[in-house]
């Protein structure tokens, strides 16, 4: 889906885009081309502020303008709520983010594929759609025959450090993750309102 090389994509829109331009090797270099006397990008209008935080969630979560306006559509149909967390918990909610989530896979790109190729079931039942939505109670569990592939050999190895949002946790004993609770916004690197605001114009 994604036609630019991610490094360019980072440099427009941010260092949260993408986990591997959360690095201090991405940091060097940017400093680098700002040391060289690169030109200082002209301030955004109001809808250019509003346009850059929608492509920040459509590449950050790896979702279309369809998708990402659908998600946008429902948290604003739903009356006396926060329209802002309901579409951060839309968007956390999907399958493959809390596949990335609970630790799995080291991208929400690796996780959409290993959900498309059918490595977890949801609730007893296989699932292969990156955008299933999972509730609270939801039990995710590694399919018993990917368990032995080699995409799950280090997942013990990898989960030593790490530390999962508080909705979500993986049993590593039993090869199983559940949902606690509804997803808690603690983004700061995108602006949800701004979101909502381009597409209530």
């Amino acid at each position: 889906m994604l036609t630019k090389p991610k490094f360019k994509i980072c440099r427009r829109l941010g260092p949260g885009v993408y986990d591997k331009c959360q690095t201090a090797k991405f940091s060097a270099t940017t400093g680098k081309n700002a040391m060289a006397g690169a030109r200082r990008p002209k301030a955004l209008s109001e809808y250019g502020t509003q346009l850059v935080e929608k492509q920040k969630i459509r590449f950050s979560y790896g979702i279309s303008e369809r998708q990402l306006s659908n998600y946008v559509k429902k948290a604003i149909e739903r009356k006396g709520t926060n329209s802002a967390e309901d579409l951060y918990h839309g968007l956390e909610s999907r399958l493959d983010n809390a596949v990335y989530r609970m630790g799995l896979a080291p991208s929400r790109r690796a996780a959409r594929q290993m959900v498309s190729h059918g490595h977890f079931v949801v609730n007893g039942k296989r699932v292969t759609i990156p955008s299933y939505e999972l509730h609270t109670g939801d039990v995710v569990k590694i399919r018993e025959g990917s368990k032995p592939k080699k995409i799950f050999s280090n997942i013990a190895e990898n989960l030593k450090e790490y530390s999962s949002p508080v909705w979500v946790n993986f049993d590593i004993s039993k090869m199983e993750g559940h949902i606690m609770d509804k997803p808690k916004n603690t983004e700061s690197f995108i602006d949800l309102n701004a979101v909502l605001e381009f597409y209530s114009r």
